[in-house]
């Protein structure tokens, strides 16, 4: 009889994050069998004695834990070119060409988009997802949709549900009782749009409400806030006063705040210090974040990005979304959370080793600490969840892309994929 249902032999095991100070605790990648019972992950050893019902030999490859993707807008998912192009590449134009497919969105088109999303992301290593779901539609048909999804898809991906009035709370005199109705639906996370309000003051009042909204209803807070290149749209000081206020901090989240990056940096200074006070997650998007951003500047152009290196060296939590596949305001995309860092290593000027270590961790225990997960990670006890990738350490997965080759799921293989192999029929090469 098999001493355990999976085993795992000689995989690099990618441990603790590292912190902005380039200090790790421990060695972050033993070579280490793991033991799997059930949906637990329960031994971890050099060289673990006994036997599994099915053993893996990882080789050598890294052993990670699965990705997370914390910022994505599935029900718009693959709706690039509905009803037409956003040719412009603009975050207006793409708000505006939602708006004239949403009254087309039924529940069926809603849940076949985001399950065929949910899947691509699951075989290249995602199991934790949150994805916003805009609830200034009136019949709140994406909503009802995702929620179905979040728990049609429950046994292989963990799926958090997102209010986002797109429109604004107050753009529309309909939008907050429908925002609350979203809350007695069941949301997991409130959000909110507050640089697109009709005025300031109302931007104002939106992040008030929501976390007064949030403490009442015990929900988690994630804001598109300050998604603009103008340097005066400054709601990121109201989620910090009110992160302070509330002394909530670790369960609410600014993203991706681009504006930051375009604020003077004496008020940048000042504004930084009151971000590590109120312990706020941060998350960019860089892939949407360099495509939008910058559209009306000429040259120099900015990079469109939140000051992704600054936040992680000042002690704070920062994680990556791919925000948008294949939809209104992002026609490319393909779920892949390496292409996400990838592009963060680049726009961010994180190339150094210790920087790029950290870009990796941002799509994972980033993200995991963002979406407060419970018990995430590789050590005894956790579920488990856990990617094999064909590459010797995160570096190496980021420079190649590196395949997943193993996505497992609650102690089950949910998908393998080979990597690629080319024959090479050139000429001879001396």
């Amino acid at each position: 009889m098999s001493d355990f249902d999976l085993v795992i032999r000689g995989g690099g095991l990618w441990l603790a994050p590292l912190g902005g100070d380039g200090y790790a605790n421990a060695d972050r990648s033993p070579v280490m069998d793991v033991g799997i019972r059930g949906d637990r992950l329960v031994a971890i050893a050099p060289q673990l004695p006994g036997t599994g019902r099915v053993e893996i030999d990882a080789g050598g490859k890294l052993v990670s834990p699965p990705f997370v993707e914390s910022h994505i807008h599935l029900d718009s998912a693959l709706t690039a070119g509905q009803p037409r192009v956003n040719e412009s590449g603009t975050l207006f134009e793409g708000i505006q060409i939602w708006a004239e497919r949403k009254p087309s969105l039924t529940v069926e088109d809603v849940e076949e988009r985001a399950i065929a999303t949910l899947k691509t992301q699951a075989q290249q290593g995602v199991l934790y997802v949150r994805s916003h779901v805009d609830v200034s539609e009136p019949n709140l048909t994406a909503l009802r949709a995702l929620l179905a999804v979040r728990e049609a898809v429950q046994d292989w991906i963990t799926l958090q549900i997102l209010a986002f009035p797109q429109d604004g709370l107050y753009g529309d005199p309909r939008n907050a009782e429908l925002y609350q109705e979203a809350i007695s639906l069941g949301v997991d996370v409130l959000g909110g749009i507050p640089h697109y309000e009709l005025t300031r003051e109302a931007g104002v009042q939106s992040v008030e409400q929501i976390f007064n909204w949030a403490v009442q209803k015990d929900r988690l807070i994630d804001l598109h806030c300050d998604e603009i290149d103008d340097p005066q749209s400054r709601f990121l000081e109201v989620m910090a006063a009110c992160a302070i206020r509330h002394d909530i901090g670790p369960r609410a989240t600014a993203s991706h705040t681009t504006a930051f990056g375009s604020y003077e940096n004496g008020y940048a200074n000042k504004l930084m210090g009151f971000l590590q006070r109120a312990k706020l997650n941060f998350i960019a998007n860089p892939l949407i974040n360099i495509t939008l951003q910058g559209r009306t500047d000429t040259y120099p152009k900015r990079r469109g990005i939140t000051r992704v290196k600054e936040l992680w060296q000042g002690g704070l939590n920062v994680s990556l979304g791919h925000d948008c596949i294949q939809d209104p305001w992002y026609s490319l995309g393909t779920g892949n959370m390496l292409d996400v860092a990838s592009m963060a290593i680049h726009c961010c000027h994180m190339t150094g080793q210790q920087e790029m270590v950290a870009c990796y961790d941002m799509i994972t225990y980033g993200g995991a600490q963002t979406l407060q997960l419970q018990n995430y990670g590789l050590a005894v006890g956790n579920p488990a969840d856990l990617i094999i990738l064909d590459a010797a350490d995160p570096i190496a997965a980021l420079r190649q892309r590196a395949t997943i080759t193993t996505v497992i799921r609650r102690g089950k293989i949910l998908a393998e994929t080979q990597p690629a192999v080319t024959a090479w029929h050139g000429i001879p090469i001396p």
